[in-house]
């Protein structure tokens, strides 16, 4: 009898092992598709910054410690049938949740870059309360920054806030890229 239960708690080790390896795999097999899937979104469309590499530190001329101005921005490989582009900044590290930074909206379809310290396209009010760009400005800590660049299939985005904007955003996207740089004030 001992040895039948020796054998039922192999069999149930094995079982374990197995669940475990199957929840492994599926594991891995999701995080795969979610990498994919994050790397198809910006995969033809981009956008860089000559001012900083992706994942990189944002330059302080471009904070609150600095010049506080938009750094340059090249975009391409913007696909076919894009009627305009939309540009948000935003820190998702900050305490009270999603900061944005700089909203630009009805940005023309053939802009591919917009010079440091200038606009193109209309600017939305930011969570500043301005319409400016507003550089990095982290309490403490280190901070991402998401430039996020939308090609829409729109030309004349009507919305008059940020929250309007991202709604609207979601119905007319066509394409979306995005660079992230980093910024802690220490």
């Amino acid at each position: 009898m001992r040895e039948i239960r020796i054998n039922s708690s192999r069999k149930n080790i094995l079982k374990y092992l197995a669940l475990i390896l199957l929840i492994s795999l599926l594991a891995i097999g999701c995080k795969k598709d979610t990498i994919s899937i994050q790397t198809q979104r910006g995969d033809n469309m981009r956008i860089e910054s000559p001012a900083f590499e992706e994942g990189e530190m944002i330059p302080k001329r471009y904070t609150c410690q600095g010049e506080d101005i938009n750094p340059e921005l090249r975009f391409s490989e913007v696909p076919d049938g894009t009627k305009s582009l939309a540009l948000i900044v935003e820190d998702p590290d900050a305490p009270m949740g999603i900061w944005i930074h700089w909203v630009l909206k009805n940005i023309d379809a053939n802009v591919r870059k917009i010079e440091e310290n200038s606009v193109v396209g209309e600017q939305v009010r930011n969570s500043f309360g301005k319409e400016d760009y507003g550089g990095p400005c982290p309490p403490s800590g280190t901070h991402r920054y998401y430039f996020r660049l939308y090609a829409l299939n729109k030309e004349n985005m009507e919305a008059e806030n940020v929250d309007e904007l991202k709604e609207e955003i979601e119905r007319h996207k066509i394409e979306e890229a995005i660079l992230m740089g980093r910024y802690s004030k220490g």
